[in-house]
């Protein structure tokens, strides 16, 4: 990172733990916002956050951040979607928001939560319970898939004709074929989480609750196990062209490797961007690097290549409260980060370009 900066206005001082206020944080601007923060997307040049209130806040470089009252509960999920972002909460509302603070009702579920969302430029996805929903971009109704307990996850391939759900006993896998949906079962005991497709589409992976990954090969359904953490995984994250799986869940980013032809098979991860004895609760890759973002229980956030031998930046100082929220704005321009009790910090991510805010 370069130095030499403009410190702009900060409003806020957080509560200091193991790591001081950083560079980043005097060229950006911090709020204290008393909320909750759960979910961000990042949508052309602007930043959407979620928060616990069922607001959003759209932050864009030189403007001051607008706020829209989308859902009368906790906004459980986001992501980009088009021009906007799709969200879900407990109020049961699936909704498209557009930047410009247009708010449509895709689908309303009363009382039962719209737990996670997906997009791809076909398709779009909520699931509620056991049941997920899944819309093509041309038609108004959805296909209805169930399952036989709740929905811990989706998501769609990178080629775009694969849709995965995760729930407790594996992912149900499906695969477009001409205009039908063809299923398959990747089985392995326990309840699954959140769920990716690696880059090149050759392996299916999730976040455990009992504080593991597992993950198959879509080949032949070989199964890696990737276990032993502190903590549940919160977070992940693909790094790089290799590329590596960076995840949450340790006192440091543990980044698995997936190159070759049996990906992590036997292999040890790569383990960057220690910080004392804190776990890592989420991750963010930096695009177009073999590097990734690091933030901790203690709301500091690291920036650290995929390189054991390399020291990690601070980005932002500790709060006291965990991250949970780390993005990038699609140029690479700015980077907000925030946590669980409301603390955001919006700034540049080059010295240089200054321009956090205007209020």
């Amino acid at each position: 990172m370069q130095s030499g900066v403009t410190t702009e206005s900060i409003s806020g001082v957080a509560k200091r733990l193991n790591i001081p206020e950083t560079e980043f944080e005097r060229r950006g601007v911090r709020l204290q916002l008393g909320l909750p923060i759960t979910c961000a997307a990042t949508v052309n040049e602007a930043v959407a956050v979620g928060f616990g209130d069922g607001s959003i806040r759209v932050f864009r470089p030189g403007l001051a951040p607008t706020v829209t009252q989308a859902h009368a509960g906790v906004i459980l999920c986001m992501v980009a979607d088009r021009d906007g972002i799709l969200t879900g909460g407990d109020d049961g509302r699936f909704l498209r928001f557009s930047l410009d603070g247009t708010i449509t009702e895709l689908a309303n579920f009363g009382t039962k939560w719209v737990d996670c969302v997906a997009s791809n430029h076909s398709f779009y996805a909520c699931s509620s319970g056991p049941t997920a929903y899944l819309w093509s971009k041309d038609q108004s109704e959805p296909q209805i898939f169930e399952h036989l307990s709740t929905v811990g996850g989706l998501a769609f391939g990178p080629k775009g004709h694969r849709f995965a759900v995760a729930h407790y006993g594996g992912v149900t896998l499906r695969e477009r074929f001409k205009r039908r949906w063809k299923s398959s079962t990747f089985a392995w005991k326990g309840f699954h989480g959140a769920v990716t497709f690696s880059p090149d589409e050759k392996y299916l992976v999730t976040a455990m609750q009992e504080n593991a990954l597992h993950g198959w090969r879509l080949r032949d359904k070989g199964n890696l196990a990737m276990a032993g953490y502190p903590a549940k995984i919160k977070s992940f994250t693909w790094v790089g062209d290799t590329p590596h799986l960076a995840t949450s869940g340790a006192d440091e980013a543990i980044c698995w490797p997936f190159d070759g032809k049996f990906g992590p098979m036997e292999r040890s991860p790569v383990c960057v961007a220690k910080n004392k004895k804190q776990i890592a609760t989420y991750v963010e890759a930096l695009a177009g690097e073999q590097a990734v973002f690091v933030g901790f229980q203690d709301g500091a956030v690291m920036l650290a290549e995929v390189d054991e031998s390399k020291g990690a930046i601070a980005i932002r100082g500790s709060t006291g409260a965990e991250v949970t929220a780390i993005i990038v704005s699609n140029s690479r321009s700015h980077i907000l980060t925030g946590d669980a009790e409301g603390n955001v910090l919006w700034a540049p991510l080059w010295a240089g370009n200054s321009h956090a805010r205007d209020v």
